[in-house]
């Protein structure tokens, strides 16, 4: 038994050199015309695109904190309650001049850019090849006349780099600030999508400051904000060597910082940062991988995954709509590059759990953590209670910024951030977490949830309920019952919190949760169209929002393994969606989709949905841009799909929402060979799995924290084992 283990611990370390990134990198042979197409580059804070614009080489520089956080103050001048004696008096319009049309009528609070800097390249010939290397982060441009480019952002240091070889004695680089005040100030209304200059927002000019070598930027923003640009280099053999870096006066960051990280990274060099930065990349890179037979759904996920790994990063805030990488067209970004808690920043970490990645994860607890005591006052405020309500549309600080308030002011977007909460609970095991963090957090949320609800017939309920974003903005976009999209979040909450309460023995706590789910509702259903919006309400058109779906897919309240009757609604549910189409859908609808199918363990369907994701709704950069690039719909991009895609890829492979560990419940039958590696799962356990011809061959599973699982394998084999903290169990099948 023991030889055996040995040998099959050296069979799967053989195979992990096979988790190569080198088939999945980028190339090209000329370099983007649009910032939204170029190579991204980044580290959670500090953001770059590298594309052409005009005759020059461009980076679009951006971080993460750089915010216009001015308030608005038609958001103060109204609550919950008068929205529902509004809503009663058929008088909606009060509503939306306060609640909704002030999100369209000023340009801020909003993501600011940071600066690009530009070089010369007219002169330079050709380009032979443009390539993004994503297991070490670096983009390399080389020209047929010899000259080269290397750039990486450093996973160490607030720091990019630069390293151009074979160009002339004077070349250097050329910094250039966003047009904040460039006398054509526009008059025209500011409208979310395709907003205006940012001259909009009113600030003045920054000055660029060039010396030696040298250029710094500072430019001031609303209420005494400021960030500074600071870019160096030197002559280094036939080539340049530089570095750049931005920083901003929130938190403990100060305005000196820029200049001061750029001399300090010189002094270190580009040699020794990048070295760094590798070992970074490569220790990010050994948390888990894949091989499918599916060559483009295999590489666009490894695209994800190093999109997730530039974007997240603990001491950074968390993905926003566009993260680091803010529009770079002389406009404020698509619907301000804000936090979207309605399903945009809760899509965009989905992959962290089952890709393993719960260090990546944690800057977006940690910035929930932030926010609450100010979440906390907004809570007494709009809705009158005690507890936590998150914004569903907030800003970095997290304050509300309106629009659409059925969504960006729901009461139930705390409760989907929280299951963030719980499933880093459930994936680490970390029970200092759970006591510290996760339960304290959940019991916020309950008591929000217990107070704003009311009493009819003997059930709970809210005043006003609506589900994201059906009907809009419009008065029918609120149900006077609940809808499923608030029950399923109200229901999985209530749960989950009681679940908290009893694993750390607060047996009364616990009691009251379980009574408070039990006094609300259960989940509208009809035989046909599986689960609907809202009692007597089904899915009325194609839409891009499967909110009412949330049991299925994120929740897995509503589940296969929960026998025959759930089984039925989902196929009941995703026939309706089928039925109805998706015309209307964004690129993110087709990457949920394929979580939903996977869920209903319909592996060709889930493929069929991803594969039109990563066909037609991603740049050639591997952006999500939301329209249908295959019929030429051009829509800003955003990241969620993205991430939502890779999240699905590892359901078809991986499942352990039930209680049990399922290797392979979800894949098309023509897929014969596939193998993951240390794919996390529910209780802290890391599996890899290797089926060839069909069959499963190998499976192991690692026991971070100990304790009993249940394995299935390929829907057949059950398996239970107990196993101790660190222990390797290993099973090879014939």
């Amino acid at each position: 038994m023991i030889k055996f283990k040995i040998l099959l611990i050296i069979s799967f370390l053989l195979a992990k050199n096979s988790y190569s990134q080198t088939a999945h990198d980028l190339h090209f042979n000329h370099l983007a015309n649009r910032w939204d197409e170029g190579i991204p580059l980044g580290n959670g804070m500090l953001g770059q695109l590298v594309w052409q614009k005009g005759n020059n080489l461009s980076f679009s520089l951006d971080r993460a904190d750089l915010w216009d956080l001015r308030p608005i103050k038609e958001l103060q001048q109204f609550n919950y309650k008068w929205v529902c004696e509004k809503y009663d008096e058929n008088q909606y319009e009060k509503v939306q001049a306060l609640g909704d049309a002030p999100y369209e009528k000023y340009p801020a609070p909003t993501k600011i850019p940071g600066a690009a800097l530009e070089f010369d390249i007219a002169g330079f010939g050709k380009i032979k090849n443009v390539d993004l290397y994503i297991d070490k982060a670096l983009c390399i441009v080389k020209w047929e006349s010899g000259i080269s480019l290397e750039c990486f952002i450093s996973a160490n240091s607030y720091t990019g780099w630069f390293k151009f070889a074979n160009v002339a004695q004077d070349f250097k680089p050329i910094l250039k600030s966003p047009k904040y005040a460039d006398g054509n100030k526009e008059n025209k209304p500011f409208n979310s999508v395709e907003p205006a200059g940012l001259q909009q927002l009113g600030y003045p000019q920054g000055l660029i400051t060039e010396t030696k070598n040298k250029y710094t930027y500072i430019q001031e923003g609303w209420n005494g904000f400021k960030y500074e640009v600071a870019v160096e280099w030197r002559r280094e053999g036939n080539g340049i060597v530089g570095c750049w870096s931005i920083s901003s006066n929130y938190g403990k960051s100060r305005i000196a910082d820029a200049e001061a990280n750029v001399s300090l990274s010189l002094k270190k060099g580009f040699n020794t940062e990048f070295e760094s930065h590798k070992l970074w990349w490569k220790n990010y890179w050994s948390k888990s991988g894949l091989i499918l037979p599916d060559k483009v759904l295999e590489k666009q996920w490894y695209l994800e995954m190093y999109k997730f790994g530039s974007a997240s990063r603990v001491g950074a805030p968390p993905i926003s709509l566009q993260a680091i990488w803010t529009a770079d067209n002389g406009s404020l970004p698509p619907w301000k590059g804000d936090f979207h808690n309605d399903l945009n920043t809760q899509l965009s970490y989905w992959p962290a759990y089952t890709g393993n990645h719960l260090a990546e994860e944690q800057a977006y607890i940690d910035w929930m953590w932030q926010i609450k005591d100010r979440c906390k006052q907004f809570t007494k405020r709009y809705f009158g209670c005690n507890g936590l309500a998150i914004p569903g549309v907030c800003t970095m600080n997290g304050e509300e910024m309106g629009g659409w308030i059925q969504y960006s002011l729901s009461p139930t977007t705390s409760a989907w951030l929280a299951h963030h909460y719980y499933m880093h609970w459930k994936y680490s095991m970390n029970n200092d977490f759970l006591k510290d963090s996760a339960y304290p957090f959940l019991k916020d949320v309950a008591l929000m949830i217990e107070e704003l609800s009311i009493k009819e017939n003997g059930k709970r309920k809210f005043p006003l309920s609506s589900s994201p974003e059906i009907n809009n903005n419009s008065k029918n976009a609120w149900f006077k019952e609940m809808t499923n999209y608030d029950l399923s979040l109200v229901r999985w909450e209530l749960a989950a919190t009681a679940e908290m309460a009893e694993k750390l023995g607060f047996k009364e706590e616990a009691l009251h949760y379980k009574d408070l789910v039990a006094e609300f509702s259960y989940l509208a259903v009809s035989a046909k169209e599986g689960l609907l919006m809202a009692p007597d309400y089904p899915l009325p058109a194609s839409h891009r929002h499967f909110s009412h779906l949330m049991s299925i897919y994120p929740l897995g309240t509503t589940d296969m393994a929960n026998g025959k009757n759930d089984a039925n609604l989902i196929a009941a549910s995703l026939s309706n969606l089928e039925r109805i189409g998706s015309s209307e859908w964004c690129g993110y609808s087709f990457a949920w989709l394929g979580c939903l199918y996977a869920r209903a363990k319909e592996g060709q369907k889930a493929a069929d949905s991803l594969h039109k994701f990563a066909s037609c709704y991603c740049s050639p950069n591997s952006f999500h841009l939301n329209g249908n690039q295959c019929k030429k719909e051009y829509d800003p991009f955003t990241l969620e799909g993205n991430f939502a895609f890779a999240a699905a890829i590892m359901e078809m492979l991986i499942q352990s929402h039930s209680g049990c560990i399922e290797i392979f419940p979800a894949v098309p039958d023509n897929w014969k060979n596939i193998s993951f590696e240390n794919l996390r799962c529910q209780g802290a356990f890391l599996v890899s799995a290797v089926m060839k011809k069909g069959v499963v061959c190998n499976v192991k599973v690692v026991s971070e924290k100990g304790g009993n699982f249940r394995l299935k394998i390929a829907g057949k084999a059950l398996i239970e084992r107990k196993t101790t903290a660190g222990e390797v169990v290993i099973f090879k099948f014939k």
